[in-house]
């Protein structure tokens, strides 16, 4: 027999996250003046070194017999994408919000950038220093993705729309229809630079 209590339990969580909501929608003035971020930040937040990251990075390498960066490189980096396409859920939070790839770990979600930068940070920890997040603005329509160099190839990592290889960093930012009216950057652990 039904007493209610479930639904009423169900009722109470909703009821719950809906108060959380309004209490984040109250300060969110505050949480993003506060969450904002210097150019010199950027990098800081591709945290390679985290145990998370490590771990994870590590469970990728063990998925191989034995890693050997320049045979297993392009499998293990499709295995963390795929990781972070299909395990990693997107969320659009209502306030700007920064996550670590630590936080988009043990969260499993995040928003775009986020997953990107986690992205970012295992291809790192897989061995490839050239992996990078690339942000491009145009107007009020952002997009991320990451891209890196690995034989002679620089592929784009895109969660929304799948890998694809060109020949060069500067065929990459041709296909980006990069106009005066975009501003563009890319970062990782190590460095911030503008592109656009």
């Amino acid at each position: 027999m039904d007493d209610g209590h479930e639904g009423g339990e169900h009722d109470k969580e909703y009821r719950l996250r809906q108060l959380y909501l309004a209490i984040v929608m109250r300060y969110k003035e505050h949480i993003e003046e506060h969450e904002s971020l210097s150019i010199a930040a950027l990098p800081s937040m591709v945290t390679v070194k985290n145990e998370k990251v490590i771990a994870k990075a590590q469970e990728i390498i063990n998925s191989f017999s034995s890693y050997d960066y320049d045979r297993d490189f392009y499998d293990a980096s499709m295995h963390a994408f795929e990781f972070v396409k299909d395990s990693i859920a997107e969320v659009v939070l209502p306030v700007q919000f920064w996550l670590l790839p630590e936080e988009t770990l043990s969260f499993m979600m995040g928003d775009l950038l986020d997953r990107n930068i986690l992205l970012c940070a295992l291809l790192v920890r897989l061995g490839n220093p050239s992996a990078k997040v690339f942000v491009k603005i145009k107007g009020t329509a952002r997009d991320s993705f990451v891209h890196c160099e690995f034989n002679n190839k620089v592929y784009i990592l895109d969660l929304g729309s799948g890998i694809r290889e060109v020949d060069s960093k500067k065929a990459m930012l041709d296909s980006l229809g990069i106009d005066d009216d975009t501003t563009a950057y890319e970062f990782n652990n190590q460095s911030y630079a503008d592109v656009a």
